[in-house]
């Protein structure tokens, strides 16, 4: 199932993949963003930004169609971007410089780390939880943030037991509005666009250094997704229109597709043959042929979409 948000509407949609049909839609907090589902299917969560003030996380039941009570984070406040790993519901908040990882068994937000950047928007996480992937867009950074084991001190001798571990952040610099981003499926690289001066960051995650920073003029870039396979990326351009298609291997544009207005959330599908593309501003998702690179349909799930996300059952 294709889950797809409305920011105007304050909706989000369950739609059939195959036939682009809306089956169900619920109705979600004052300002939707971003949208994550659970391994199982059976639920999904909204964050609700409101100026980075937001601080309520909606609940979905996908089995029943209907909201179930919301979750309210503060004094985390901003949400916005998620992940769901472990069985966990992982989030930014912008308004409190922070992430945080929620149990959805109680409903409690059980570990919280700052990030210190401002606007903390998006987040990405290792399967085994220990590795967390941020961009800081007003902060002109990224941060990549780790559990690893605490290195011996000198002055003292070790304690008995296992090797102390601790969480260490690793804050790289980009460029001012470096927000959409996204990690290789081997976990090697992380590729970003900064939407003031349009460039393109990548960054090896094993050296947590800057591998590259190429002028690919993407000015107002807002997302970026790796293809399944990992051979290609697309960039969406907000204030354009334009969807962006790199090459990984050669570091170079390939085509850009022209989609309307206001081009944000990208979703693909798991074997790589489409991607759909939030045109927030044009009210409508665009499906892109991945093998064609050509728009084939669009798709209504109500004014202002962004938000995206697969939800699979077993």
């Amino acid at each position: 199932m294709l889950l797809a948000l409305s920011k105007t509407d304050h909706t989000l949609s369950i739609v059939d993949p195959v036939t682009l049909k809306v089956i169900a839609k619920m109705p979600v907090g004052p300002d939707p963003h971003e949208v994550i589902a659970s391994a199982d299917g059976t639920r999904a969560w909204v964050s609700n930004m409101l100026n980075s003030q937001g601080h309520e996380l909606d609940v979905l039941d996908l089995v029943n169609h209907k909201a179930l009570p919301s979750i309210d984070t503060a004094p985390l406040v901003g949400l916005h971007g998620l992940d769901f790993q472990g069985g966990k519901v992982w989030f930014t908040a912008q308004g409190a410089k922070s992430i945080g990882r929620l149990d959805p068994a109680t409903g409690k937000t059980e570990w919280i780390m700052g990030t210190g950047q401002d606007f903390t928007h998006l987040i990405r996480v290792m399967p085994d939880g220990q590795t967390i992937f941020v961009s800081n867009a007003h902060s002109a950074s990224v941060s990549i943030i780790e559990n690893r084991e605490v290195p011996p001190d000198p002055m003292r001798p070790a304690p008995p037991g296992p090797a102390q571990r601790d969480w260490f952040v690793t804050t790289i610099p980009t460029s001012l509005g470096t927000e959409g981003f996204d990690v290789s499926p081997d976990w090697k690289e992380f590729w970003t666009a900064a939407a003031s001066d349009g460039k393109l960051w990548i960054i090896d995650t094993a050296r947590r250094k800057v591998a590259a920073s190429i002028d690919a003029k993407l000015n107002g870039a807002n997302r970026l997704k790796f293809t399944p396979d990992g051979k290609r990326v697309l960039i969406s351009i907000l204030s354009t229109g334009d969807l962006f298609v790199y090459d990984v291997a050669s570091r170079k544009e390939i085509r850009r597709v022209s989609l309307g207005r206001g081009c944000a959330g990208i979703l693909m599908d798991p074997d790589g043959s489409r991607a759909f593309v939030g045109c927030t501003a044009a009210n409508y998702v665009a499906v892109v042929d991945l093998n064609t690179l050509t728009v084939t349909s669009h798709l209504d799930v109500g004014g202002g979409p962004d938000g995206l996300t697969w939800a699979s059952r077993p």
